[in-house]
């Protein structure tokens, strides 16, 4: 038994260790970062921050009626005049030129934003991945708040045969439901209080905006909220 033991010991000391995914793809640094869209706020996630990453290492700009994101660390992204309230819908149309769908980086948006400035953040989000998969996941103060599993569905769209994708996503807040939209279909619904609870969101109602993962490369139509 020992004689096995030993002799398995050095056949995994032959192995080669082989990074993950996440290992080999580093929050990077964009060159000539910032906010460049008037009006727009932005907060890096607290992981990051503790690397010493900052808004400044992704850029955010407006072209046009377009946003152009260019995203180093994990971000949201939002501007003070977009909050919504009652029932509304909130939607935007995100474009990648060349995702690697190996390992893809999401986008989608938020709503019931609270506190974004703050350690007291809330707010919930639906995010949409390259390999037709979405998440609804969302922030609680430091914590995140899984709401839904990460899921493949046939209305997330895959890139095309020129390699980019496009997605729009959007949250249907109606009648006590909140629904996330891909593409036009529904992919998630949630009874209001399956959102709104202690250690969840604060209400429904407040700001909406951009969540960005690391690494995101897409331009962004379209966004904006509607009765």
């Amino acid at each position: 038994m020992r004689k096995m033991l030993v002799m398995a010991a050095a056949i995994a000391l032959l192995v080669p260790v082989v990074p993950s995914a996440q290992d080999q793809d580093a929050d990077r640094k964009v060159a000539g970062g910032g906010i460049k869209a008037a009006g727009w706020q932005g907060r890096i996630d607290p992981a990051a921050a503790k690397k010493g990453s900052t808004i400044n290492d992704s850029k955010f700009e407006q072209q046009g009626d377009a946003l152009h994101l260019s995203v180093g660390p994990a971000a949201i992204y939002w501007n003070p005049k977009h909050t919504a309230s009652g029932d509304y819908t909130v939607k935007a149309t995100f474009r990648e030129a060349k995702p690697d769908t190996s390992h893809p980086h999401p986008y989608g948006v938020f709503i019931g934003g609270h506190n974004l400035d703050t350690p007291d953040l809330s707010l919930v989000y639906c995010i949409a991945y390259s390999d037709g998969t979405f998440l609804v996941r969302g922030f609680n103060g430091p914590s995140v708040v899984q709401v839904g599993k990460r899921q493949p569905h046939a209305a997330v769209q895959k890139p095309g045969t020129d390699g980019s994708v496009t997605n729009e996503v959007a949250w249907n807040v109606r009648g006590g439901r909140a629904e996330c939209a891909i593409n036009g279909t529904t992919v998630a619904s949630y009874e209001r209080a399956e959102l709104v609870a202690p250690g969840r969101l604060e209400s429904t109602d407040g700001l909406a905006g951009i969540r960005v993962s690391h690494n995101v490369d897409a331009v962004v139509t379209g966004f904006g909220i509607s009765k």
